[in-house]
C-alpha cells in the first residue's frame, strides 16, 4: 500500500504539470488574486462609529478575510475532490442511471458560467445566493463559493491520462473499486493538488503585494469572471484541445519512467509470473503461473452445438488463448497466423480458444463479430466475452494477445501485440512435443509477417468524440457531439484529419450527411477505415480515385495501399449515412 500511495502521488503531481492542466491555470491564479485583493481590502480601516458598530465591522472584517485566505485551498480542493471523485466512480454511476454520459461536464460548465457571470454582477451574485439565504454554509460566493469553483472545474478537468489516472479509469469504469483503488485515487488528487495550489498561492501572493490588485479588487474579480467564462465557452467548443495539441508533452518520459517503476502495482488483475512474462517477452518457454478461468462469456461460436468447450476437451491438450477484436487491424494481421497454427496442429493437440473483447459498442453485437469472424475466415473457437470478465482474470490490456499454456493448464508464453511469429509457432511445437513425445509434426506455417515496421508510422486515428486528438478542422460548433457543418483547414499536420460538410459526431462514430468528406495526412504502406452502413466510399490520393461499396455492420476498408511506407494525404467523400469509427494503418 505505501507504494501504491508514493506511485498514485507521483503520477498526480506529473499531471498537475502537464500541457493539460495549462487551460486552467489563468482560472486558478487569477481566483487567487482576486482572494489576496479581497482580504486586504477587508482588512482597511473603516470610518469611525459607535463601539458596537466597529466591533460588528471587526468581525465582518476578520470573517472576510477568513475567507480570502482560504479561498485558493478551497478552490484546488474541489477541484481535486471533485475530479478524483468523477474519474473513479462517473461511468460506474452513469452506467446505472439513465443519463448521457457527458452530463456530468455540462453540468460543470453551465456552473462554471454562472460563477463567471457572478464574479462580473454583483447583482446576479446576490440572485444566486438568495436561495442559500438561510443556509449560510452553502453560500456560493467567499471561502464556500471556491470550493464550488473547484468542484465545477473538476468536472470539466481532463489531464492527459498517464499510467495512474489510465489504471482509476480502468477500475472506475469496471467496478473493481477496493481499498486500493480509493488509496491511489486519493494519492493521486493530492499529488495533482499540490501544483494547482502553488499557482492559486502565487496569485494571492501576488495581490497581496502589489497594490493594483488591492486598490482594483473589483476589476481584478470581474477579469477573473471573464476568464472562467472564457474557460467555459473554450471548453465547450473543444478549443483547449488546439492548445494542448500544439504543446509537447514535456512529462512524457516521466510518464515513462513510472509506468515502468509501478507497473506491477498499478496493474488490476495479474500475478507477478504473468506480469513478468507480459513485460520482458522472451524467445524461450517461462513459467508465468497457471492460466486463469474463461469465465463470463456471453455466447460461443464454432464449438459443438456453440457450447463452452468441457475441462474433458482440454485435459492434455496446448491451448493458446488470443485476445481480439473484429473491427482491429493489429488483431486481423495476427489471426492470420493464429489460424495457420490451429488448421497446422489441431490435429496434434492444439486449442486455439479467441477471446472476442470489444473496443467499440457495436462489438458487443454479437451478429457482428460473428460476421467478422467469417470474414475473417475464423474456425476456431470464439468466445464473446463482453462484460471484461476474462479480460480481467488474466489483467490483459492490448489488443492482439497471445497466452500459450501447456497441456498441464500452466501459462508458458505471453505475446503482446503483433510480431514475433516465428517464436511463437516455435514454442507451440516444443509444448506439443513435450505433450506428445511421439508426435510427428508437420512443417512449420509459412504466412508473410505483414508487421509494420516504419517507426513514424501515424497511429491509429479514432474518428468519434470521445476519443478524436488528431482531430485539426475547424466547424461552428466544435468537435463535440452534435450534427454540425465542418470545413477543410488550410494546412493539414501529419497524423491529423480534417473534416468537410455534414456531419453528425457521436462519442464512437461519425455519421455522414450532406457533402460529407474526410482529409487524412498519413505515413504508412495502408490505410483503413473501419466504416459501416450501406452506401460508398470514394478515396482519392495522388490524383487517382477508388469508389468502395460499403454494406452492413462496421468492418474494414483499405483506402490505401502502397509498398512501402509513404507520406501522403487521401480525400474520402461518404454518402449519406455511413457511420465511420476510426482510421488504422500498415
Amino acid at each position: 500500500m505505501p507504494a501504491l500511495v508514493l506511485i498514485g502521488f507521483l503520477g498526480g503531481v506529473i499531471t498537475g504539470i502537464s500541457p493539460c492542466v495549462l487551460p486552467v491555470l489563468p482560472v486558478v491564479f487569477l481566483s487567487g488574486g482576486a482572494a489576496g485583493g479581497a482580504e486586504k481590502s477587508a482588512q482597511a480601516p473603516t470610518a469611525p462609529a459607535t463601539q458596537e458598530a466597529r466591533a460588528r465591522a471587526r468581525i465582518e472584517r476578520l470573517k472576510a478575510a477568513r475567507r480570502a485566505r482560504l479561498r485558493p485551498y478551497s478552490i484546488v480542493a474541489g477541484l481535486a475532490l471533485s475530479f478524483s471523485l468523477i474519474t473513479l466512480l462517473g461511468t460506474l454511476v452513469l452506467s446505472a442511471l439513465p443519463l448521457p454520459q457527458d452530463i456530468i461536464r455540462w453540468a460543470g460548465l453551465v456552473v462554471l458560467v454562472l460563477l463567471g457571470i457572478a464574479m462580473l454582477l454583483p447583482r446576479v451574485e446576490e440572485l444566486l445566493e438568495r436561495p442559500f439565504a438561510r443556509i449560510p454554509q452553502l453560500r456560493v460566493t467567499g471561502e464556500h463559493g471556491g470550493f464550488i469553483l473547484g468542484l465545477a472545474l473538476g468536472a470539466v478537468y481532463v489531464p492527459c491520462a498517464g499510467p495512474v489516472l489510465a489504471a482509476i479509469t480502468v477500475a472506475g469504469a469496471t467496478g473493481k473499486i477496493g481499498a486500493h483503488t480509493v488509496a491511489l485515487t486519493l494519492a493521486f488528487g493530492v499529488g495533482t493538488a499540490i501544483p494547482l495550489l502553488f499557482f492559486a498561492l502565487a496569485g494571492r501572493r501576488i495581490a497581496e503585494r502589489v497594490r493594483a490588485f488591492r486598490d482594483r479588487q473589483r476589476k481584478v474579480r470581474a477579469i477573473a469572471g471573464v476568464m472562467v467564462i472564457a474557460l467555459a465557452v473554450a471548453l465547450t467548443f473543444n478549443v483547449t484541445d488546439a492548445l494542448q495539441r500544439a504543446i509537447p508533452d514535456y512529462t512524457s518520459a516521466l510518464n515513462t519512467t513510472l509506468d515502468k517503476a509501478g507497473a506491477s502495482l498499478l496493474d488490476s488483475g495479474q500475478s507477478e509470473s504473468l506480469q513478468a512474462c507480459a513485460q520482458e517477452p522472451s524467445t524461450t518457454l517461462q513459467n508465468c503461473g497457471k492460466e486463469p478461468a474463461i469465465g463470463g462469456i456471453q455466447q460461443w461460436f464454432d464449438t459443438p452445438g456453440d457450447a463452452a468447450p468441457t475441462a474433458a476437451s482440454l485435459k492434455g491438450k496446448v491451448v493458446l488463448v488470443d485476445f481480439w477484436a473484429y473491427s482491429c487491424i493489429n488483431c486481423q494481421r495476427a489471426i492470420t497466423h493464429v489460424e495457420a497454427w490451429y488448421k497446422n496442429y489441431a490435429a496434434d493437440g492444439l486449442v486455439v480458444i479467441g477471446v472476442h473483447t470489444p473496443e467499440y459498442a457495436f462489438e458487443h453485437v454479437a451478429s457482428n463479430v460473428e460476421a467478422g469472424a467469417s470474414r475473417l475466415h475464423i474456425t476456431y473457437p470464439v468466445a464473446l466475452d463482453n462484460d471484461y470478465t476474462t479480460w480481467n482474470a488474466f489483467g490483459n490490456d492490448s489488443w492482439p494477445a497471445e497466452y500459450l499454456v501447456d497441456s498441464t493448464g500452466v501459462i508458458r508464453h505471453v505475446s503482446i501485440g503483433e510480431g514475433d511469429y516465428a517464436d511463437t509457432e516455435s514454442m507451440i511445437r516444443q509444448l506439443l512435443t513435450a505433450a506428445h513425445p511421439s508426435v510427428q509434426l508437420p512443417a512449420a506455417t509459412d504466412v508473410p509477417d505483414t508487421t509494420p515496421e516504419n517507426a513514424g508510422q501515424t497511429p491509429e486515428t479514432y474518428l468519434g468524440s470521445e476519443r478524436a486528438d488528431t482531430y485539426a478542422g475547424s466547424s461552428n460548433g466544435g468537435y463535440a457531439s452534435g450534427t454540425d457543418t465542418f470545413t477543410y483547414p488550410v494546412s493539414l499536420p501529419t497524423s491529423e484529419f480534417g473534416l468537410t460538410g455534414t456531419w453528425t459526431v457521436a462519442d464512437q462514430s461519425i455519421t455522414s450527411g450532406a457533402n460529407a468528406g474526410i482529409e487524412l495526412n498519413f505515413d504508412a504502406d495502408d490505410v483503413y477505415l473501419d466504416v459501416g452502413g450501406t452506401g460508398t466510399v470514394t478515396a482519392t490520393v495522388d490524383g487517382k480515385t477508388s469508389v468502395y461499396q460499403v454494406s452492413g455492420a462496421p468492418d474494414i476498408y483499405t483506402v490505401v495501399s502502397a509498398a512501402s511506407p509513404r507520406s501522403g494525404t487521401v480525400t474520402l467523400s461518404l454518402s449519406p449515412g455511413l457511420s465511420a469509427y476510426s482510421f488504422t494503418f500498415g
